[in-house]
């Protein structure tokens, strides 16, 4: 099998079981952009360590694989406007949508929560078409 057919695997596998222990230890969804809006917005005041310490780690365990493991080649592109203005799209689409990737498809779909599998199919339309634009279509990417 091929490595980054394995390493998505694994990434999967790790980003289930985190909304898994989330829920079952939390109760609520595991959404990156409701944990960090929460923070934002202010909603999340009550329970701010746990989003914190949540957010650190999904921030630095990629940086401790890095560092023990070493670089890896992640195929984005070194264009730094694309990357921001990607960032902020994802960003405001997730507010509108009321939830994320990981929130409506890690942990909607498991659910078999009708609004997450919606959301999840509109998402990977729209990262589809997106490519197409953008790859195929403009060229720039």
């Amino acid at each position: 099998m091929p490595t980054d057919w394995i390493m998505g695997l694994i990434g999967g596998l790790l980003i289930g079981t985190g909304g898994a222990v989330f829920l079952l230890g939390n109760g609520r969804i595991m959404g990156a952009s409701g944990l960090i809006g929460g923070l934002v917005d202010g909603t999340g005041r009550g329970n701010a360590g746990e989003r914190i310490a949540f957010l650190a780690g999904t921030a630095l365990l990629p940086l401790l694989l890095v560092l023990t493991l070493g670089p890896v080649d992640n195929h984005l592109t070194g264009n730094l406007v694309l990357l921001v203005a990607g960032g902020l799209l994802v960003g405001i689409g997730t507010r509108i949508a009321n939830g994320c990737t990981s929130g409506h498809g890690v942990c909607g779909i498991s659910r078999l929560s009708l609004r997450g599998i919606v959301a999840t199919c509109f998402y990977i339309l729209a990262g589809g078409l997106t490519i197409t634009l953008f790859r195929h279509v403009l060229g720039v990417v």
